[in-house]
């Protein structure tokens, strides 16, 4: 039976039922947590912000937020990020860094077996 999914949004729909799909065919657990991260309501999940990154990841490491990006803080490294949704001004932060920006199904062509990407939640 399949799993019903209660998001309105087409988008988030579209990124759950892909996210699931690439935890079950490449035996892959971060998708799975990804997409229940998403299943969330958005009053439960907190926007990550640039700082944020600068504190947690390393220089030329992979990184999904399963929501929003947001500018505020600074960020020196450069850091490939995957989120849900990104703001103009984080994405020109990180590209100002040398990093880059991605879509969650970017990401997950990328790095299908999700080895060496951490969650930012």
């Amino acid at each position: 039976m399949a799993q019903s999914i209660p998001k309105q949004n087409p988008e988030v729909t579209h990124a759950l039922l892909e996210l699931r799909r690439a935890a079950r065919s490449h035996s892959a657990p971060i998708w799975a947590a990804v997409a229940r991260r998403l299943e969330r309501s958005r009053h439960r999940s907190m926007p990550v912000n640039v700082g944020h990154l600068e504190r947690i990841a390393g220089a030329s490491e992979a990184v999904v937020v399963p929501g929003k990006l947001l500018a505020d803080g600074r960020i020196s490294r450069p850091i490939t990020v995957a989120a849900l949704h990104c703001s103009e001004a984080a994405r020109a932060k990180v590209h100002a860094a040398g990093g880059k920006v991605l879509t969650l199904h970017e990401l997950l062509a990328w790095k299908p077996d999700g080895s060496g990407v951490t969650i930012v939640a």
